[in-house]
């Protein structure tokens, strides 16, 4: 059936959207589920009261505020060099060791180069190719699909916004090819349920396929992408309760099935705590046990938090409780293993101008540290100010670190996009021209390093060679949010630092025979080396997820 919104969920959704104004103004357009959004078009005086509660974005970064929240433990931020374009979000790091940042709800897309000494904030920003007209329309899209493919090409696909402030759910896309600096348009799979793919959740399979959600198709649909014809194959969506799908993330899991968290269920009723997994296989989807407490928003958004795979085979799942209900935003951990959920901690309850509201992770961005912590931004309600951070610790209980430097103040927690960078540091964007990094506190856990068995000790600038080894993809694809965006870094990234001078360089790899996160995964991949690596004695590591093999002594000439 269509998704409409009951007078129930109506009356829900205006008594939790009477609040007034923050800020003159429109901010950052939010994500919203399909039915949300149909109804606010349906109803606009509820949408523009809603609208007039969202921070507004400023263009330039704001000065550090008094309220900041600072923490004597956890990490620290650092401000990156100030991006030429603002609207950053959904960094994602291509397999150079450079990251792409969309200027979102534009064309633009920006690179940001570490320094010499592989440093991120002291890096340089360079704009891409812009991205394509399609049909006659020009691809500027706001929440969407996103993947780094095993041949070091990253596709985008969809759009909840397109280059305006009213809902589109696009179902354009692209795939960028960072050796020619080009985008190529990528026609939406065909069939049922794919006039929309808008907010989607993907992910890489542990066999390189990219598995494609539609955002809206009722019943569900998936597809996986051929990525040498660029031509589609469909396969099974979720089936559990009302087969529906929007604002659900995909999690890659060890044992190369993928996970969902189920939203829908018990529409229109909310309480679902089902979850589903696929298995490649058989292209079909199958129980995955009960979280301990319903993780979806129970006060009309549908929206759910982001789901963490660790190292030691647990997913933390994260709530979305935006305060219609007693304030308290749960978590719920499941176990690989045994397919069955144990309780987490809630989420603290110390957002609010007043800091004494739930934090919720409704549309809210986690990352995996290389230490084993899970760094995530919550704030009250639906994307109200301010923002704070916190830290998932390896023992189960969360504790507020610092926020970020600027903006925290005035931003929501929909605001922020993470990924993990290659020298360990977390990468934050929240629509501003000026991105942070975190740089987390303790060591990297050894045992999820990337080992590797097999390379050249003497390699020549420009030539392609192949390394072999275990983990090269890492035990998990790091950085989490849902269907709005995806920042995965489960691949191997060369590092080779020169001896003499300390500098840092990235060969460029691809060809990567699988994309499995399981701990004990042996694959191979490709590299080469680029023109301006300094020659003489160097060390050679492979990087996953921000942890670094041993290094390993070689000779660049």
């Amino acid at each position: 059936m269509l998704h409409t919104m009951p007078r129930s969920m109506m009356l829900l959704l205006c008594a939790c959207l009477t609040t007034p104004a923050m800020a003159a103004g429109v901010g950052v357009m939010p994500p919203l589920s399909y039915p949300t959004a149909r109804f606010f078009a349906a109803h606009p005086d509820v949408a523009a009261n809603v609208m007039a509660t969202l921070p507004t974005r400023p263009a330039e970064a704001l000065a550090p505020t008094a309220n900041r929240f600072t923490s004597t433990s956890g990490g620290t931020w650092t401000t990156v060099t100030k991006a030429p374009l603002s609207g950053l979000c959904t960094p994602e790091v291509m397999t150079d060791g450079t990251v792409l940042v969309a200027s979102c709800n534009s064309k633009y897309w920006l690179r940001l180069t570490p320094d010499a000494n592989g440093n991120y904030a002291d890096g340089t920003w360079s704009e891409t190719a812009t991205l394509p007209v399609i049909n006659g329309t020009q691809y500027a899209p706001q929440y969407h699909a996103a993947a780094v493919l095993p041949d070091d090409r990253m596709i985008i696909e969809g759009g909840e916004y397109n280059g305006s402030n009213s809902e589109v759910w696009t179902n354009l896309g692209a795939i960028f090819d960072p050796v020619t600096n080009s985008w190529t348009p990528v026609t939406a799979p065909s069939g049922s349920g794919w006039s929309q793919i808008g907010d989607a959740e993907s992910t890489v399979l542990a066999n390189g396929t990219f598995m494609l959600g539609s955002c809206c198709g009722d019943p569900t649909t998936d597809a996986l992408l051929d990525p040498t014809t660029l031509t589609w194959t469909s396969t099974g969506g979720p089936t559990a309760g009302d087969a529906y799908q929007d604002e659900q993330g995909y999690e890659l899991l060890p044992n190369s099935a993928v996970l969902t968290v189920d939203v829908w269920t018990n529409y229109p009723n909310y309480g679902a705590t089902n979850a589903e997994r696929y298995s490649p296989v058989s292209g079909t989807w199958y129980p995955a046990g009960n979280a301990t407490a319903s993780l979806v928003d129970p006060c009309g958004y549908w929206e759910i938090g982001p789901a963490v795979l660790r190292g030691d085979g647990t997913v933390v799942g994260f709530g979305a409780n935006t305060g219609c209900t007693t304030p308290v935003d749960p978590t719920s951990i499941y176990k690989v293993s045994t397919n069955s959920w144990t309780t987490g901690p809630n989420v603290p309850q110390v957002c609010g101008k007043a800091g004494t509201s739930g934090c919720t992770l409704a549309d809210a961005p986690a990352a995996l540290e290389p230490n084993g912590n899970i760094l995530f931004a919550a704030s009250s309600g639906f994307g109200n100010v301010p923002t704070h951070f916190f830290e998932f610790l390896t023992n189960d209980t969360i504790v507020q670190v610092s926020d970020p430097i600027d903006n925290a103040s005035t931003s929501g927690a929909y605001y922020y996009n993470l990924t993990v960078l290659p020298n360990g540091q977390i990468m934050m964007t929240d629509f501003s021209n000026t991105a942070e990094v975190y740089t987390p506190a303790g060591a990297a856990i050894a045992r999820e390093a990337p080992i590797v068995k097999r390379v050249a000790t003497t390699i020549t600038r420009g030539t392609t060679y192949m390394l072999g080894g275990e983990r090269l993809n890492g035990i998990s694809q790091g950085a989490y949010y849902g269907d709005d965006a995806q920042m995965a870094t489960n691949y191997p990234l060369v590092r080779v630092t020169n001896l003499a001078t300390g500098h840092v360089f990235y060969a460029r790899s691809f060809g990567f025979s699988s994309m499995s996160v399981k701990p004990t995964q042996l694959s191979k991949a490709s590299f080469v080396l680029p023109s301006t690596a300094e020659t003489g004695p160097s060390t050679l590591a492979v990087v996953a997820n921000g942890i670094a093999s041993t290094p390993i002594d070689v000779t660049v000439q």
